[in-house]
């Protein structure tokens, strides 16, 4: 049975579109990127390719290849998510940076926004879902207010095994769980994502006895979504994880296209470079959908992680990098709008929408008598919501 995904037209219609007009000078004048400006660059763009062909051929950026390699992990996924679902109503992450930032991102994309209060047919037969990140006291014990330590399921991430905040956390529910269920059944109740051989983690899942997966070698924790460590969650509620890699092969194929213009992952660089700099040091991504807002704190990580440097690679001290902003629109139009519109004209702002909401709902056509109420009637909210998005970004 053909899947969605190998439709060429679905794909197409799926497709990530980057408008960047609102940067150029030819719209916005003299504080716009023009294309001479890209152009007083070209050395360090090709340079800038050539360093990203040479790294991945010789195997130094694994995570790219995440989307080709991976037919043995989500079938070892798959398997375990249909052997061990019907047992458990919760599945709790216990993980930290992008070992949460990016399973939650996926969920919250993907899933009912109301996932967790659905009943559990809604859900697809599938538990519950909750990431334990932060080590604030008051978030781990209330927690348990609202899960059966009985019936759930806790994933311990961690490549390195020594991530103080998971492992601390891990070695809380390990005693909890074998207090109340006995060594034997509690290890049932643990599935770790590790490094293969390394770390901390790996000798203590074989010790006791847990069922494990594997982080590859080559991928930092800030790139491994397209591993188990967001691959299991995203099965374990229900998500099509052979359709998530596909979609990042789809979106690899576009980055290797040769025409800076139409590489959306080249554009976007070399745009927010030269925004750096003319001043540009803050990047605020807003949404304007909802589902995609936790997109913007996975890639305030990625941003801000991959970008703040103090030395360069000549070891240079350099202490650069855009600082990352999360906003959602409308909500933050009432909120950090005024500050870009009228405050220091340091920002690059990326608006998220989609060309369609999954559901629709249509203003009564009531209070006609008040000007400044009347207008709203037989609009819908989708209607709304874009008008606001265009006005913003212009």
């Amino acid at each position: 049975m053909t899947k969605r995904y190998e439709d060429p037209s679905f794909r197409e219609s799926m497709k990530l579109r980057f408008d960047f007009n609102n940067m150029c000078a030819e719209f916005i004048g003299p504080k716009g990127i023009t294309e001479e400006d890209i152009e007083a660059i070209e050395v360090q763009i090709e340079a800038a390719e050539k360093a990203m062909i040479d790294k991945r051929a010789a195997g130094k950026m694994d995570w790219r290849d995440l989307p080709y390699n991976q037919a043995e992990v989500v079938a070892d996924i798959n398997n375990y998510v249909a052997s061990v679902k019907d047992e458990f109503e919760a599945f709790v992450v216990l993980g930290i940076g992008g070992s949460a930032l990016g399973p939650i991102a996926v969920q919250q994309a993907i899933n009912h926004p109301f996932y967790n209060e659905l009943s559990r047919e809604k859900r697809g037969g599938y538990p519950k879902f909750y990431v334990a990140d932060n080590i604030d006291p008051d978030k781990l014990v209330t927690l348990f207010d609202i899960i059966d330590i009985k019936t759930s399921l806790f994933n311990v991430v961690s490549k390195s095994g020594s991530t103080s905040e998971t492992m601390s956390q891990f070695m809380i529910i390990k005693e909890m769980l074998e207090k109340e269920l006995g060594k034997e059944e509690a290890k049932k109740h643990i599935v770790c994502t590790t490094d293969a051989k390394n770390g901390n983690l790996r000798p203590i899942a074989e010790a006791e006895g847990y069922k494990s997966f594997v982080i590859q070698a080559g991928v930092g924790g800030r790139f491994s979504e397209l591993t188990p460590v967001g691959l299991l969650p995203a099965a374990m509620c229900g998500i099509d994880i052979e359709e998530i890699l596909a979609g990042a092969a789809y979106m690899d194929e576009l980055c290797k296209t040769e025409n800076t213009f139409k590489n959306p992952g080249f554009m976007y660089a070399i745009l927010n470079y030269l925004a750096f700099q003319k001043g540009k040091n803050i990047n605020v991504m807003m949404s304007y959908v909802d589902a995609l807002k936790f997109v913007a704190d996975w890639y305030a990580q990625l941003w801000a992680e991959s970008l703040g440097k103090k030395v360069d690679n000549q070891g240079n001290e350099v202490r650069v990098g855009q600082t990352p902003v999360k906003a959602v629109g409308a909500t933050d139009q009432h909120s950090q709008v005024q500050l870009y519109a009228e405050g220091p004209q340091d920002k690059v702002i990326c608006f998220l929408g989609v060309d369609k909401y999954n559901n629709e709902i249509t203003i009564p056509e009531i209070y006609g008598d008040i000007p400044t109420l009347g207008f709203l009637g037989g609009a819908t909210h989708s209607k709304l919501i874009k008008v606001e998005q265009m006005a913003t970004e212009y």
